[in-house]
């Protein structure tokens, strides 16, 4: 399909409103699409592409009826796949519904007009929960596409500045001496680098950690 004229998907999303036994009519008031089936009222917003202006017209049209559905061409690739599939559940969350048209004039129905419920994530929250209260201070600011200073990467950096000063230790004493519990499991992981086990359960700085070793993780506590 050509991607000319938001006008080329009119006859196909026309087609398939039919088949579902609408009376279809375009261009209504404010709508693209208005179809109705006795007492039932149903709007379709045609664009060549998901954007703002695009949902900021469908909520728009909700005043107008419950069933609000957005038109836009299928996507092409795994890109188009994935930004198409994050634009439906913006949809879902507002209530509205989405429909694609193929290059051959197929419509395929991707959400249907209803109201949305987020589903939950208790573990997700939790962990987000520990992360928050684990964490030393403020060390990062928000909307950085750096590297975040987790509580873990702050605990891994007390237990890399103990090193440094007392030399190869034991996970416990490391443990001990940072307050960090699990130091061991930390060292042991060695996520970063920065650790080498010198002997059973013993463990020292590697060149990397030695460079890092200096840090004071209360450094980076802001706020």
């Amino acid at each position: 399909m050509s991607k000319a004229a938001e006008t080329d998907l009119y006859p196909p999303v026309k087609e398939w409103l039919i088949a579902r036994a609408y009376e279809v009519k375009g261009e209504v008031g404010p709508a693209d699409v208005v179809a109705r089936k006795e007492d039932e009222l149903l709007i379709v917003e045609l664009k060549l592409g998901f954007s703002l202006v695009l949902l900021q017209q469908a909520v728009a049209r909700q005043a107008l009826c419950d069933a609000v559905y957005v038109a836009v061409p299928r996507w092409k690739g795994k890109a188009g796949w994935k930004a198409f599939k994050g634009n439906v559940g913006l949809c879902k969350r507002l209530g509205i519904g989405v429909l694609s048209v193929g290059p051959d004039g197929t419509v395929q129905l991707h959400a249907e007009p209803k109201p949305f419920q987020p589903r939950k994530s208790p573990r997700k929250r939790a962990r987000l929960q520990r992360e928050f209260a684990s964490r030393l201070g403020d060390p990062t600011h928000g909307g950085t596409n750096g590297q975040v200073m987790t509580s873990y990467r702050q605990d891994a950096l007390a237990c890399a500045a103990h090193l440094a000063g007392a030399g190869p230790c034991k996970g416990a004493e490391v443990a001990r001496a940072t307050g960090v519990a699990r130091a061991t499991g930390i060292m042991a992981a060695n996520h970063h680098g920065w650790f080498v086990r010198v002997a059973r359960g013993v463990y020292a700085l590697s060149e990397t950690g030695c460079e890092v070793a200096s840090y004071d993780p209360g450094a980076a506590i802001a706020g």
